[in-house]
């Protein structure tokens, strides 16, 4: 199976690893961009087929993985900061509310095509600016929607996280994607036609 993460992400990177099957990564050079009154959901959705598609063209045969995240305060999208003075902003309004994350990932394989969204609901805290500006100086999330990493120092951040898959929370959503693995016909795991032992009449 030739699979491809439609990603330079080193976070979807690392994520896909944990399944243990051989892919390369390649930059899908889609613009992250919404349309007018698109909800995050959507937004998330149609990002990950777009980049997932993009390899597809490039490469006909190839199992290919897009991904994207979406996190919306108030319907609101919240993007990467990209600096420590936006990620203050972002955690100062994130503070005692929920956010709302969207991941989507998309599968485009050989007569095959599934995406699914994975939310997940993260109650932060009531942060002082002190308690923000320690936590941006020692983890630097500045590259993560929602101004935190989760896996590292932000969970200290949180009152409650609410969804069924975390690593969705960290950019794929891994539990959804193995779902479209199987359904392509490339499962991560060995696998086996189920028995019949159990379905002879008595």
């Amino acid at each position: 199976m030739n699979l491809i993460l439609a990603s330079t992400s080193p976070y979807r990177k690392t994520l896909l690893e944990r399944l243990q099957v051989a892919f390369t990564c390649e930059p899908p050079g889609v613009v992250e961009a919404g349309l007018p009154g698109e909800p995050p959901d959507a937004l998330a959705a149609r990002l990950a087929r777009a980049k997932a598609a993009a390899i597809a063209a490039r490469h006909p045969g190839a199992a290919v993985i897009g991904s994207d995240q979406v996190a919306a305060l108030d319907g609101e999208v919240l993007g990467k900061p990209g600096s420590h003075a936006r990620a203050t902003d972002q955690l100062r309004a994130c503070s005692g509310r929920t956010v709302h994350f969207y991941t989507a990932v998309t599968l485009i394989a050989p007569r095959y095509e599934g995406t699914h969204v994975a939310p997940f609901q993260v109650a932060f805290r009531e942060l002082s600016d002190l308690e923000i500006d320690d936590y941006l100086r020692r983890d630097q999330p500045y590259d993560c929607a929602g101004s935190f990493k989760w896996e590292s120092l932000g969970i200290t951040l949180f009152e409650r996280l609410a969804g069924d898959d975390p690593t969705g929370l960290e950019g794929l959503p891994l539990i959804a994607l193995t779902t479209l693995l199987k359904e392509a016909g490339y499962p991560p795991l060995a696998s086996a036609p189920p028995s019949s032992a159990g379905n002879s009449d008595r």
